[in-house]
């Protein structure tokens, strides 16, 4: 999903509410505004370098753990007030402070650490997930607009997660899947859906999901084969105890070059045999040849029979009588007509 002006629209839409409380705002994004406790992220908090252990002297050469720094720095910004984000915005949009945007940027940034939290099943990294989704958020200082009532924080969740799936779209496998709009609704909601069937007590069939989410049914069986199996590199050795890769045995799609060679000498003789055929014609039917038969645009029966002041089965009749000739014409002269590939 490529984010776009539709945010935008969803941004009018919230603005409607004008007259919903400030209460009501911060319990819509009541999860951002708890602290983020490094064990809600099953992430284990490592020994500092330096920290000793009981019952030794000697330091513990724990690797630096970038995430959990980063978690301890998100934690420094609390949220700001509705007044302090308004003269924030007010300075950014009027000055062009660029430190008035930095302030709500790291006022927000537990927005993206929330939502990338949501898709760590993914297999993607998080830190890469968070900084995928602090893009869509300065993206969305860009396009918020303070004078709509709505709270910047709620504004920006739609734009880090629209950043976030985006990121997952285009890494999830070597070759990207999400090309079409229905790839990447079936991308997004095809698990999901499939879950929520189970749950109202149905068999999430291939028809029934294609049904829900008003896809082709041969998408949605590709899609399904696509997220459950991995892609495999050809440059992947071809086993353990064996040496060359993956595409040194596949097979060639081209054919062989004495086939291919056979396959034009065909052609070429069949386009020379053809000439000859044309040159035996009357105008009539030569013209029938040229822009009936073998133009990429033919003309159709109809125009036909207005050309030569025929009915349109006459000329049905013409071409039939023609084709007949040419197929008996050219099995008299090509060896191996029948096998000439179209």
């Amino acid at each position: 999903m490529e984010p776009s002006d539709s945010m935008d629209e969803t941004h009018n839409e919230t603005a409607e509410a004008e007259d919903v409380e400030e209460a009501e705002l911060l319990e819509a994004g009541a999860l951002l505004d708890q602290e983020i406790p490094a064990a809600q992220f099953e992430v284990p908090l490592s020994i500092q370098p330096g920290d000793k252990t009981d019952g030794s002297q000697d330091t513990v050469p724990v690797p630096y753990d970038p995430l959990q720094r980063y978690l301890a720095e998100v934690r420094k910004y609390p949220f700001l007030s509705k007044e302090e984000e308004l003269q924030l915005f007010h300075e950014y949009r009027t000055t062009g402070n660029r430190e008035a945007a930095v302030k709500l940027i790291l006022s927000n940034l537990r927005v993206s650490v929330s939502i990338a939290a949501e898709y760590l099943r993914s297999g993607a990294d998080y830190m890469d997930l968070i900084q995928e989704g602090n893009v869509g958020l300065m993206q969305a200082i860009r396009k918020f607009d303070p004078t709509k009532g709505v709270r910047f924080h709620s504004y920006a969740a739609w734009w880090v997660r629209a950043y976030v799936l985006r990121y997952l779209l285009n890494t999830y496998r070597l070759v990207k899947i999400g090309t079409t709009q229905d790839q990447r609704k079936l991308f997004y909601n095809l698990n999901k859906e499939k879950r929520k069937l189970e749950r109202e007590g149905f068999v999430p069939d291939t028809k029934l999901l294609a049904d829900r989410l008003d896809v082709r049914e041969r998408d949605v069986v590709e899609m399904s084969q696509r997220l459950g199996s991995w892609d495999i590199s050809l440059d992947a050795p071809i086993g353990p105890d064996q040496e060359g890769t993956l595409m040194e045995i596949l097979p060639a799609q081209d054919a062989p070059a004495d086939e291919a060679l056979a396959d034009e000498e065909l052609r070429k003789l069949f386009r020379r045999k053809l000439a000859e055929f044309a040159a035996t014609l009357d105008d009539r039917y030569a013209d029938i040849l040229r822009n009936r038969i073998l133009s990429e645009t033919p003309m159709t029966l109809d125009e036909i029979g207005k050309k030569y002041n025929i009915s349109r089965e006459r000329a049905r009749q013409l071409e039939e009588k023609l084709i007949k000739w040419l197929r008996e014409y050219m099995k008299r002269e090509v060896k191996d007509f029948e096998l000439l590939k179209p």
